[in-house]
């Protein structure tokens, strides 16, 4: 007796898109049946592609009667939402990869699956081809998750890395980063840090248990990071990276965000480089672990959103209620941390006049802002008698940090205030 074929129907065939039809080649008991795309026309680098199952509209996907399982791959809220919360709809299962949609209206179609007594998958939203949704719902499920650190974007990485290699500024790695296609025209959703903002505020939702809001995440890009920075952050015992974390308090309160952070060199974070992806997560009883490899590229996102349509595919027709573990359970929200009244450690780079006295100033305006300091090192005296200061500070709250950057931008001894990043505690 010949095996029942799992039909799909795919929204998208970029190159998420292509590395999932020809991957899905191999598995015999599933078979495509129609794929939707921008333009019909467009030449696509996939051997022995039926161009008949091909449209322009993504809506004789979602509405196919034969389709089982919808895999959308064209990423933004609309017309995403509306194409996933019709297919949930006429009772087909959703794979997805779609970080932006979950994060802004993640609650809305999972409360439209479990009405519709279906399930959406979603492993390639968060890490590429990392594994990291499916062992915290399966495996890790007997944990307190209390603290996650993770390098979620591999375009910020790879210019944060490369300006820590070759010492170059910003702007020069990113038209590199762009010549090369490691970064889009407008990089804008990257640098700036949107991406790992989105992916936080799932992955966040999944270990804590609540649900996270999009508008309550902190985020901060990587455009005022300098080459100075890195060096001096190297001569600390440090690298920068732009870090997604999540932790939560005694009160069980979230503090979720994304921004530039100097990590030590003995941290595993710190030696993630380039496109690499990494999520770190700490937790009781499993302590601490950490997961990385490719966070992006054809077939590492090809893997994770096959592996969630074979889960699906060996459950129809065994069941009716599907997939359990993975269902959503976040029906409450978290109480989040405003970053204002966060803790934290911070590396203040100034640019003051080399004159006496400026230590000291430098001293008293912190002490008036209850900040007590780590460390001050000054250096590069210039011509034009300035010098540059770098200070480390304790761990003191954001607000009196803020209050204290507004002072020194007032104080006579301070030329500018070139930098301001938290340091990891």
């Amino acid at each position: 007796m010949e095996e029942k074929k799992i039909k799909i129907g795919l929204i998208g065939l970029g190159t998420v898109g292509s590395g999932v039809y020809k991957t899905l080649e191999a598995f015999k008991n599933i078979e495509v049946v129609k794929i939707a795309v921008k333009n019909k026309n467009k030449k696509r680098n996939i051997p022995g592609l039926d161009e008949n199952i091909v449209t322009d509209n993504a809506y004789e996907v979602v509405n196919d009667p034969e389709i089982e399982i919808v895999c959308e791959l064209v990423g933004g809220v609309e017309p995403a939402f509306d194409l996933i919360k019709t297919a949930l709809k006429n009772g087909k299962h959703i794979v997805t990869a779609n970080k932006e949609l979950l994060a802004k209206r993640g609650e809305e179609i999972f409360n439209i699956a479990e009405e519709n007594n279906r399930v959406i998958l979603y492993e390639a939203a968060i890490a590429g081809g990392i594994p990291i949704i499916m062992p915290i719902k399966t495996i890790l499920a007997g944990n307190k998750i209390n603290k996650v650190e993770a390098i979620l974007n591999g375009t910020t990485n790879y210019i944060l890395t490369k300006m820590d290699m070759q010492g170059a500024q910003y702007q020069d790695v990113l038209k590199e980063a762009q010549e090369l296609g490691y970064a889009e025209t407008d990089p804008t959703g990257d640098v700036e840090g949107f991406d790992a903002a989105y992916k936080i505020t799932t992955l966040a939702t999944l270990a804590f248990k609540k649900r996270i809001s999009f508008e309550n995440v902190y985020r901060e890009g990587i455009t005022k990071v300098r080459a100075e920075d890195m060096k001096a952050a190297n001569d600390l015992g440090y690298k920068i990276k732009l870090i997604a974390s999540a932790k939560t308090d005694e009160k069980g309160r979230a503090d979720v965000r994304v921004h530039p952070m100097l990590i030590s060199k003995d941290s595993t974070l710190a030696h993630i480089d380039y496109v690499t992806n990494a999520v770190s997560l700490t937790g009781h009883p499993i302590g601490h672990i950490t997961l990385s490899g490719p966070g992006a590229g054809e077939f590492p996102t090809a893997s994770s959103v096959v592996g969630d349509i074979l889960a699906i595919a060996a459950e129809i027709g065994t069941t009716d209620y599907l997939l359990p573990m993975m269902r959503c359970r976040h029906d409450n929200p978290a109480e989040c941390i405003n970053i204002l009244d966060t803790e934290n450690k911070y590396y203040l780079s100034l640019n003051a006049k080399n004159n006496k006295g400026v230590i000291g100033n430098i001293g008293s305006i912190c002490a008036e802002n209850n900040i007590s300091v780590e460390s001050i090192v000054q250096k590069n005296v210039s011509q034009n008698n300035t010098a540059d200061i770098t200070v480390i500070t304790e761990i003191c709250l954001e607000k009196d940090m803020q209050n204290a950057v507004k002072a020194f931008e007032k104080s006579e001894f301070i030329n500018n205030v070139n930098s301001l990043i938290r340091v990891q505690v």
